[in-house]
């Protein structure tokens, strides 16, 4: 199992117990169609390990524009990072990190992995389309070239969510955050998954991203991966086994943590 050079066991780290702060932030990049709250229960099961966690809003305006963001909040924390990316927000994580001294781990969650160059439609071209994301996905004014992406409500469910309840997803289809066009389009710079240690979670129900490509990205950052049966929406109808993947990115014992509803993350070493 990969491990990160320096840092503490789990039972040096903090927990309800009020032992000495684990001396990491992880930080949670959210994807395309989505915002911050997707994470939440991640973020719970990290924070009652002792892990401190930032989850910032991806602005979704351009590949550039975002990992610059990202890269502005990775320089204001005091710690080494771990940067965990769902979906687009992958492609952010790794081009904000590459020139970032303080990010150790990147962890990818059914996500784009870009490398030198590519956008990412250059990935979802390369492998069979998935033709229901492809009909989903629409600009908010179909006459407009540059309107914003969003999913069809009532695509929502099937197409990225298709392990939530229906419930839940008619919350997720109202408030979801819309992405600009440029952003499928835009260049990756240098990868930092070249230079860093990696973890990938792969969704193997996945309708949006074909899970053919994120196998393919996985092994190309010679990542540690997992394999989970899950939909798009992993982080959310899976969040024990995502927290488990992130832990053990950030040095932590990565077997426990599993809650409700939740299946353990199976290792592809």
């Amino acid at each position: 199992m990969l491990r990160l050079a320096g840092n503490p066991t789990h039972s040096e780290v903090a927990g309800v117990h009020g032992s000495t702060p684990f001396p990491l932030t992880v930080v949670l990049v959210h994807d395309a169609f989505t915002d911050a709250s997707s994470w939440a229960a991640v973020v719970r099961r990290l924070q009652a390990t002792g892990l401190a966690v930032q989850a910032p809003a991806n602005p979704l305006r351009g590949l550039a524009h975002d990992a610059a963001y990202l890269r502005s909040v990775v320089r204001q924390i005091g710690t080494p990072v771990v940067l965990a990316g769902h979906g687009y927000g992958g492609a952010v994580i790794t081009d904000a990190a590459a020139d970032a001294d303080n990010v150790t781990a990147l962890c990818y969650v059914a996500a784009f992995g870009l490398d030198a160059g590519e956008c990412l439609l250059d990935i979802t071209r390369r492998f069979p389309p998935m033709p229901e994301a492809d009909e989903a996905v629409a600009p908010a004014v179909p006459t407009d070239p540059d309107s914003e992406l969003y999913i069809h409500r009532d695509r929502f469910l099937p197409v990225y969510a298709a392990d939530l309840s229906p419930r839940a997803t008619r919350v997720l289809s109202v408030t979801q955050r819309p992405i600009a066009p440029r952003a499928l389009t835009a260049r990756s710079g240098p990868p930092a998954w070249a230079a860093k240690p990696s973890w990938y979670a792969i969704a193997a129900a996945d309708r949006m991203l074909n899970p053919t490509a994120q196998r393919f990205m996985a092994q190309r950052m010679a990542a540690t991966e997992y394999v989970l049966d899950g939909s798009h929406a992993v982080v959310l109808s899976q969040p024990g086994a995502v927290a488990s993947m992130i832990r053990e990115a950030a040095g932590q014992s990565g077997d426990e943590g599993y809650g409700q509803g939740s299946s353990p993350a199976l290792p592809n070493r």
